[in-house]
């Protein structure tokens, strides 16, 4: 099995939680999918949406 790169870190639903001083997914995922997080070949998520802060101010 090839392990794939993930898109985690450029996402908006992996947050930092300062009680634990790590990050995570706040997306509730299924077994099969936290399987495969865990495991890194995750790549393709169906709940990724990039975390583009800038996306609003060029609207304006």
């Amino acid at each position: 099995m090839r392990k794939q790169i993930s898109n985690c870190e450029s996402c908006s639903n992996f947050c930092y939680d300062d009680e634990y001083d790590e990050y995570f997914c706040q997306v509730g995922l299924d077994q099969d999918e936290m399987g495969k997080f865990l495991l890194g070949c995750f790549a393709d998520c169906p709940y990724y949406m990039f975390n583009d802060e800038y996306a609003l101010a060029r609207k304006q």
